[in-house]
């Protein structure tokens, strides 16, 4: 039963590796990103800044050019983003993984400047309106927009087809994007859906969807488990 995987190239093949590693030849895996990542990050504005705050990886890369204007501290939303921001030199506080938890902990910490929030042009939770209105300065940069690609000649056969397809689905908007392109072109192939969260699974209104798994938390390690439990559960039909 093949894994179709939509998420830009380096975040996907990492995912696929992650899940051969956990599950030596667990399934064909496809991939044919719906999103590629353009950095549009130019300047910085100018500081000082207690911290700066990462909502993914791509805001770490888009941040490189200007690591010198950036303060060390970095609070990011899970462990992935974390592990990016250490790379580049900044000290990194991770959050569980998604903005409600990221507002949680930057509200804990208390910092007493300003906050920088890099971030992509479509994103969620309102964390910089929110932490202001919450009496912690955070000013918000978009550092980078996710453009939206085709889907590949390949997946467009694979989903054509009969036979099951399990399509993991990472954010709201790669849902919307999947289930347009699904549409699109006349897909068939009965689907078993893994949403990071309820959000993402909102966003999946296909009757081709024959089964539907939420991951228990927003990281990559809950999202390889559950893949695998649908796998073990049977093709969708």
């Amino acid at each position: 039963m093949p894994i179709l995987l939509t998420r830009p190239q380096a975040q996907s093949e990492r995912f696929a590796a992650d899940l051969e590693r956990a599950r030596p030849g667990v399934a064909e895996i496809m991939i044919s990103p719906l999103m590629a990542p353009d950095l549009v990050l130019r300047d910085v504005p100018a500081g000082p800044f207690s911290g700066v705050i990462f909502s993914s990886e791509t805001g770490v890369e888009a941040a490189l050019p200007f690591r010198a204007s950036l303060p060390d501290l970095a609070y990011c939303v899970g462990d992935r983003t974390a592990a990016a921001a250490a790379a580049a030199g900044f000290r990194p506080v991770p959050a569980e993984g998604d903005a409600e938890s990221m507002i949680r902990l930057i509200r804990g910490e208390a910092p007493a400047g300003r906050l920088i929030h890099l971030h992509g042009e479509d994103t969620r939770g309102d964390v910089a309106q929110r932490l202001t209105a919450a009496g912690i300065e955070t000013v918000s940069v978009i550092a980078y927009r996710q453009v939206p690609q085709a889907m590949s000649a390949a997946a467009e056969v694979l989903l054509k087809g009969q036979g099951g397809v399990i399509v993991p689905l990472f954010s709201p908007r790669t849902a919307s994007l999947f289930c347009a392109a699904y549409r699109a072109i006349g897909g068939k192939a009965p689907l078993g859906v893994v949403a990071m969260s309820k959000a993402v699974d909102a966003n999946v209104d296909l009757p081709s969807v024959r089964m539907r798994k939420v991951a228990l938390n927003p990281d990559a390690p809950s999202m390889r488990r559950a893949v695998v439990a649908l796998i073990d559960a049977g093709p969708p039909g």
